[in-house]
C-alpha cells in the first residue's frame, strides 16, 4: 500500500497480516480522495480514521495537509503496525492512537470535534450503524464536517435501511456512504 499524494506522496505503508483488518485498495483510496480533494480543503483540518487498521485512509489525510490524525483501533498487534507506520512518517506529532474499539469511542460525551471521519469497517462488522448514529447523535464533526464510511456491496440492503440513506457511489465490490453537517443527510 502507498499513500497517492501530498507530502508523502509514494511513501509505502505496512499492512497488518491479520484477518480482523481488510484494506481500501490504493484505486479506492485513490477515488475517495478524489471526491474529498473537491469537497473539503485538507489544510489545517483534524480527521478522525475509524477502525483504522494500517492508517491508509488517516495518513493520506495528513499527508494532503490535514494538521492532526486521530486513529481508532483496538486490536493491540494492529495498532503496533498502525504506530510503525506513523513514526516510519515522522508524524507522532500529528497523530493520535485510540486503542478502543469504535462503538466505545462513538459514545465519549468529552470528545474533540472532526472535520472529516473516515471509516473502513470490515465487511461484515455491523456496529458501524449503532457507531454512525452515536457519532452524528454526539456531535463528532464539525458544522460543515463530513462522515464518510466505506461498506460492501454484499451488505448493501442492511446498510441503506440502517443508515436511512443510499450509498453515494459504488467502487468494485465497495459502496461509499456519505453523511454531512451533523444532519444525517447525504449529498
Amino acid at each position: 500500500m502507498r499513500i497517492i499524494a501530498g507530502k508523502f506522496k509514494g511513501r509505502t505503508i505496512k499492512f497488518p497480516n491479520s484477518k480482523l483488518v481488510r484494506p481500501t485498495t490504493d484505486k479506492n483510496k485513490e477515488s475517495i480522495f478524489n471526491y474529498l480533494v473537491h469537497s473539503i480543503e485538507f489544510d489545517g483540518i483534524k480527521v478522525c480514521d475509524i477502525y483504522a487498521g494500517s492508517g491508509s485512509l488517516g495518513l493520506e489525510a495528513l499527508s494532503r495537509g490535514a494538521d492532526e490524525v486521530h486513529f481508532i483501533e483496538k486490536d493491540f498487534h494492529v495498532s503496533k503496525m498502525l504506530q510503525e507506520n506513523i513514526s516510519s512518517l515522522n508524524a507522532d506529532g500529528e497523530c493520535k492512537i485510540f486503542r478502543m474499539d469504535a462503538l466505545r469511542f462513538s459514545k465519549i460525551t468529552d470528545h474533540e470535534k472532526y472535520d472529516l471521519i473516515l471509516a473502513d469497517p470490515p465487511f461484515f462488522k455491523d456496529d458501524i450503524h449503532l457507531v454512525v448514529k452515536n457519532l452524528l447523535a454526539n456531535n463528532f464533526i464539525t458544522d460543515n464536517g463530513i462522515i464518510l464510511i466505506e461498506r460492501s456491496i454484499q451488505t448493501k440492503k442492511e446498510d441503506e435501511t440502517e443508515f436511512g440513506i443510499e450509498a453515494f457511489k459504488r467502487l468494485g465490490d465497495s459502496l461509499i456512504y456519505l453523511f454531512e453537517n451533523n444532519s444525517g443527510s447525504a449529498e
